[in-house]
């Protein structure tokens, strides 16, 4: 059995922003894509539970990391840091660049029946979308996470979702960064 989320994970899930690159060696790397287009570079990092989005523009070098890991995160570049219990957005636009970036984050808990269909749901999804996925299983069933990307001429869009058996739990979040 591979388990790789906190069981305790969505009051503990936060979106991280740097004004930095992070490293791949700091991760479990399930899945990676990179997309080259026009002025910008962007690389999405799946891992089992999190992910991390990387965006290059110009002198810009941003990431999101989504992760519910409390402990040994990098400090250094950190523009903002918040949990991901609920809905929330957040918009940044980086000083004195035209790099915009915005995130929407859900959380919801679900019952084991509907967590199970949702799951079959997603599977479905990621597989028609030729999306990044990776799936294992925690204590208390299996478990799935997404990234799906657009690319777009000026921004970039990724939706991850996040499927814990334990607890029932979804975290969605949809990130653009744009640029003029």
């Amino acid at each position: 059995m591979d388990t790789q989320a906190n069981p305790s994970s969505l009051q503990s899930y936060q979106v991280v922003l740097y004004d930095r690159a992070l490293h791949p060696e700091l991760f479990q790397l399930k899945g990676r894509k990179v997309v080259k287009h026009g002025a910008y570079e962007f690389e999405g990092w799946l891992m089992g539970g999190s992910h991390l989005l990387r965006f290059e523009h110009g002198p810009v070098c941003a990431c999101e990391l989504v992760t519910d890991e409390e402990h040994n995160l990098p400090t250094a570049g950190v523009v903002t840091a918040f949990f991901c219990a609920g809905e929330r957005d957040f918009d940044h636009k980086f000083r004195d660049t035209p790099v915009n970036y915005m995130t929407t984050v859900q959380t919801e808990t679900l019952s084991e029946n509907l967590y199970l269909a949702t799951f079959d749901e997603m599977v479905e999804f990621a597989r028609e979308s030729r999306a990044l996925a990776h799936r294992w299983t925690d204590a208390a069933g299996p478990c799935l996470s997404i990234l799906d990307i657009q690319r777009f001429s000026r921004e970039i869009h990724a939706q991850a979702y996040h499927l814990l058996a334990t607890g029932g739990v979804v975290l969605r979040t949809q990130t653009i960064f744009e640029h003029a």
